[in-house]
């Protein structure tokens, strides 16, 4: 099989730097290594591959714009866009880790711990040594996160939390969790340690998609938490919408890798693929499709290279981060089911990654906020008019 040189219509590279360049080919010959080859079987187990993290952990890949004090890579986030998209390319569950332990775990820790906190976990998450989760889903509250029922009250020397998250990545794996609940009425974030006497992380199992990924309940009964595992600069629901606008923003990049892999499986097969005596890719139909794909990839393309630009000049706005997610989530799966109908029957079968990309990206498509939701985040902010509470 030929060596995948990835998407580039409209020759957008020449708008990277050579530091962004270097950090995408690093990423792309590391999924290319060690992502591809394996991530079918644990697709099909169920597992996650947990040898992959210290090899991630070397590369940077963990709080990677976060500063070079801490252990962290200090990119750009045009850079950390770019590594979010490759490693989507191998599969929706490696980039959820990395973007769960980065945007979810260390940049909270970062943006709202204290600086004791700070140096103590952001070293270890970013040598893959500790591993975090992020706890803000309930079971009964999802789009509205303001309605959770998990409560902190106080008590001498910490709080005592009580509660339960739902759908929480890297959740059973993990060794500290932020968690969000309600402290006299205001959302305040916790860091709760495995081994924390009444806190248990139960896996959640009979998904059929993201199965390369643990997905986890957070319960928790009368766990004491120390004083000092509260994060003191968090204060309201304002503190988790923003963890959740910088893991939106990889989740935009994220599944343009997953859109690129499917279209550049399709291309490939649609090449040499023979029916009526020529390849399928000398079709009207097929090249409709295909032309289809490749112009909203590119799109996606530039849509994100302009948010990382507006990112790092300190301009960005969570309803564009908002807009973004919404339209690259939509198209990347829309890109996948059409990969599946030129691979036809095909591309059910795991020798391609077409419907492992397309089932993943039904996950993708809800998480961090849905379609519908981003929808309406776009809507008031165009209009002026909330519509919804």
């Amino acid at each position: 099989m030929a060596k995948y040189q990835g998407i580039d219509y409209m020759q957008l590279d020449g708008l990277l730097s050579e530091e962004e360049l270097l950090v995408r080919q690093t990423v792309r010959e590391f999924v290319d290594d060690r992502i591809i080859p394996i991530i079918e079987k644990h697709y099909q187990a169920g597992t996650f591959p947990m040898d992959l993290i210290p090899a991630m952990a070397d590369l940077g890949l963990f709080g990677a714009t976060l500063p070079a004090k801490y252990g962290c890579a200090e990119m750009n986030n045009v850079a950390y866009g770019l590594v979010m998209q490759e490693l989507e390319r191998g599969d929706s569950g490696i980039r959820s880790f990395a973007s769960v332990q980065s945007a979810l775990v260390m940049y909270p820790i970062h943006q709202f711990g204290s600086e004791e906190q700070k140096d103590h976990w952001l070293p270890l998450l970013a040598q893959g040594t500790r591993i975090g989760c992020f706890g803000l889903t309930e079971p009964d509250f999802g789009s509205n996160p303001g309605g959770m029922i998990t409560r902190a009250s106080k008590a001498d020397g910490g709080y005592v939390l009580n509660g339960a998250k739902m759908w929480i990545t890297n959740g059973t794996l993990a060794d500290v969790a932020v968690v969000w609940a309600k402290l006299d009425g205001e959302v305040r974030g916790f860091l709760v340690e495995k081994g924390t006497k009444g806190f248990t992380a139960p896996e959640m199992k009979g998904k059929h998609s993201l199965r390369a990924s643990v997905t986890s309940e957070l319960v928790f009964q009368d766990c004491f938490i120390p004083e000092s595992n509260i994060l003191p600069k968090a204060l309201g629901l304002k503190a988790p919408l923003m963890c959740l606008s910088q893991a939106r923003y990889g989740i935009a990049w994220g599944v343009l890798g997953a859109a690129m892999g499917c279209y550049d499986t399709a291309l490939s097969y649609a090449r040499s693929r023979i029916q009526f005596d020529k390849p399928i890719a000398a079709f009207q139909l097929t090249q409709d499709k295909l032309v289809h794909m490749l112009t909203e990839i590119t799109k996606g393309q530039l849509l994100c290279l302009q948010l990382g630009r507006l990112k790092d000049q300190g301009k960005v706005k969570f309803t564009q981060v908002s807009l973004a997610k919404r339209n690259n989530v939509y198209h990347a799966l829309e890109i996948a089911r059409m990969s599946r109908e030129i691979l036809g029957a095909n591309g059910i079968l795991d020798e391609y990654p077409v419907m492992r990309h397309a089932a993943n990206l039904e996950s993708v498509k809800t998480y961090e906020g849905t379609h519908e939701m981003h929808t309406l985040i776009v809507g008031e902010d165009v209009t002026g008019f909330a519509a919804f509470n």
